[in-house]
């Protein structure tokens, strides 16, 4: 069973249908209860960093989620819902992530060669950090290397550990777009509405 976590900030319905279309049994859950008896979990996100740690505090799931990592089970987490893996964010002083992987999210330069937020299509290039020289992330699994996905966003996480980078993408600085480390991945681009390489990337995801 595949968790959707609904906290009130996340593209609930196209991610679910894309999994479903996979095969999955897929919960939208609001509750930490609901989370325990699932072994993926989901969290998307869109919106504001601070709201949404808000929104999930509210909801008592910071330690449902944390629990869920920490247990070895898969967690995916879709734009803001990967930045909140991560301890701050610029968007946010003063605000705390959940801490999961160590590193700050960023906001992008002010810089006149690029628009902010980055909204549309863009490549990514796939990372081989020399302790995964082996192995590809699972979630990129048959994906062509500099494939096209869909981006929607004006902050990106910087891991201080350069070893959970599953691939970067290039937009006025090259800015980590999937992260892996055991459990945990994360995407910063939308797969659900990122076509053929989104969707199998999300087939991957099911099949872990």
């Amino acid at each position: 069973m595949i968790a959707i976590i609904d906290y009130g900030m996340g593209n609930i319905h196209s991610v679910r249908k894309a999994l479903e279309l996979y095969g999955a049994k897929v919960l939208v859950i609001n509750n930490p209860k609901d989370l325990k008896n699932c072994d993926k979990a989901v969290l998307p996100g869109v919106g504001a960093f601070d709201d949404a740690m808000l929104a999930l505090k509210k909801q008592d799931l910071i330690s449902a989620i944390k629990e869920h990592i920490e247990n070895k089970k898969v967690f995916l987490g879709i734009c803001l819902g990967m930045q909140l893996l991560f301890t701050e964010s610029q968007e946010a002083p003063g605000a705390q992530g959940l801490g999961i992987l160590k590193g700050k999210v960023l906001r992008f330069p002010d810089r006149c060669e690029i628009k902010v937020p980055q909204i549309g299509w863009n490549q990514i290039k796939i990372q081989n950090p020399k302790s995964k020289i082996q192995n590809v992330c699972p979630l990129l699994k048959d994906i062509p290397d500099n494939s096209y996905v869909y981006f929607c966003h004006s902050f990106y996480p910087a891991p201080e550990d350069e070893n959970v980078i599953a691939a970067t993408t290039d937009y006025g600085i090259n800015f980590s777009s999937i992260i892996w480390q055991d459990n945990i991945y994360g995407a910063q681009f939308h797969p659900e509405k990122s076509q053929s390489i989104g969707l199998r990337m999300l087939e991957n995801f099911v099949n872990l």
